[in-house]
């Protein structure tokens, strides 16, 4: 029956995570938990659904070996938060993509400063002809420069993206729209270079906290797996985790373990550029 249920609870959440419900071009009222969660396709219906269903799967599949409540909880919670990670990965990849996108955006602007075009035409291209993870940002910029004006446009194109270093590259934006003239090939080029920059150190930065993280997670899983491998059949091992020392033993080694996940993860964790030129982040 254990391992029935376990199977159930794999497609459950196979079906769940795969599943990629789409409102936003749809003109049908959303149901309440419809929303997608920010950053993503996932409703939030989905979310919760997909981490209960993985932790459920989890605890099922170990108890199907163990037998034992206490040896299945500490890894069911912790492939529990899976999903969440995993929308983290996904709106940090989007983040990126934008971030590592301005460098050749901007160049694609400078090429059409430079042979004649205006600033404003030559944003509006990058809709067109620029970088992929721009294009969608700057889809609308022609219409609301025409509409509202053009620092207007470039301020709901910075809000839309969000980040400290787009907030850097179009606040110059509006300013060489402000100041106009022949600086402003110049001033762009300069900030093509220092955004360069700006990237190679962030990945340097990444490059150097992988290892670490790498690390900290196998410290983390391996004592678990040793001791599913242990109580996964009848003997002295499954025998002592049945006891209440046993049980005590680990429940203190899961607080442990998780206190020192949490900490090793916030301690790897890069720090937020707050948003100078932006709002809350």
């Amino acid at each position: 029956m254990v391992t029935v249920l376990a199977a159930l609870t794999t497609a459950l959440a196979v079906a769940l995570i795969l599943t990629k419900w789409r409102f936003a071009s749809s003109d049908r009222p959303r149901p309440r938990g419809s929303d997608p969660v920010p950053g993503t396709d996932v409703t939030v219906f989905q979310f919760w659904a997909s981490v209960t269903a993985v932790a459920v799967m989890t605890f099922l599949s170990i108890f199907a070996l163990t037998g034992l409540v206490v040896v299945a909880a500490v890894p069911a919670l912790v492939v529990g938060s899976l999903p969440r990670a995993h929308l983290g990965r996904k709106r940090g990849k989007r983040l990126d993509a934008v971030q590592q996108a301005w460098p050749d955006g901007l160049r694609d602007i400078i090429s059409s400063v430079r042979s004649g075009a205006s600033l404003p035409s030559a944003i509006e291209d990058v809709a067109s002809f620029g970088p992929q993870p721009l294009r969608e940002a700057f889809q609308g910029f022609g219409v609301y420069a025409r509409g509202l004006g053009v620092v207007r446009a470039l301020e709901m194109v910075k809000e839309d993206l969000a980040d400290p270093t787009s907030d850097r590259v179009i606040e110059v934006l509006i300013l060489a729209y402000e100041r106009g003239g022949s600086v402003v090939p110049e001033i762009l080029a300069d900030l093509a270079e220092a955004t360069t920059k700006d990237l190679w150190t962030l990945e340097q930065v990444k490059s150097e906290a992988l290892e670490q993280k790498i690390n900290s997670r196998v410290v983390f899983v391996l004592p678990w797996l040793v001791l599913v491998a242990m109580t996964s059949q009848s003997g002295a091992f499954r025998e002592f985790y049945s006891t209440p020392v046993g049980v005590a033993v680990v429940a203190l080694g899961g607080a442990l373990s998780l206190f020192g996940m949490a900490v090793a993860t916030r301690l790897g964790r890069r720090p937020s550029e707050p948003r100078v030129f932006g709002g809350v982040p």
